[in-house]
């Protein structure tokens, strides 16, 4: 709980006020046609798993914009705990397209664009600039799609999931740990589904 749930909701809800150093990188829809650039700057050149989000959805809260950087550091504290791998190959990322929520427009901590949200064809360029520049800058890099809202997520993972190594937590990930959860059980109690109901 400390590492993740319920503590990183109350993180992400408090990021601009107890932020102290960047953990990740921010890409702004500012930043357009520069972002191989960007990434250039990140320190460590063999990164294996990337969390990104755009911070619309984040956990039960909503649009935390910039906010939500606490998502995929979170889950990438998980990659090293639990999986065991280097953090120097772990890379967090939010891109920033703004916020639909106006008391983070409002509040004079908030660490990301302070404007309504970009949406449609501006905003799937610059997705797609970002996912093409992680791939091409890390060669076989895994990029786990956390947190995006339901109206933009479905559409990504079925856009990129035969071009890129990806995967959305959200949609393939809770129904695989459900499907084992149905899997043990049926294995344990030696049944076969057709003789269960659900």
């Amino acid at each position: 709980p400390f590492i993740y749930t319920p503590t990183v909701g109350e993180a992400c809800q408090k990021y601009g006020h107890v932020f102290q150093k960047s953990r990740g990188m921010y890409i702004s829809i500012n930043s357009k046609g520069s972002v191989s650039k960007i990434l250039d700057n990140w320190p460590h050149k063999n990164v294996e798993v990337v969390v990104i989000t755009d911070g619309e959805r984040i956990l039960g809260l909503g649009d935390l914009g910039t906010y939500g950087m606490g998502i995929p550091v979170g889950k990438l504290n998980l990659y090293t705990a639990c999986g065991g791998i280097h953090p120097d190959r772990c890379l967090p990322v939010t891109i920033d397209v703004g916020t639909n929520t106006q008391s983070l427009i409002d509040d004079k901590f908030y660490t990301g664009l302070k404007q309504a949200r970009v949406r449609g064809e501006e905003y799937e360029a610059f997705v797609d600039e970002v996912l093409m520049g992680l791939h091409n800058k890390f060669p076989g890099v895994l990029i786990q799609f956390e947190d995006f809202g339901n109206t933009t997520a479905f559409g990504l993972l079925e856009k990129y999931r035969n071009k890129i190594c990806t995967f959305n937590d959200d949609i393939q990930g809770t129904a695989s740990v459900a499907l084992a959860g149905l899997l043990s059980a049926k294995r344990a109690k030696g049944s076969a589904f057709k003789d269960e109901l659900f």
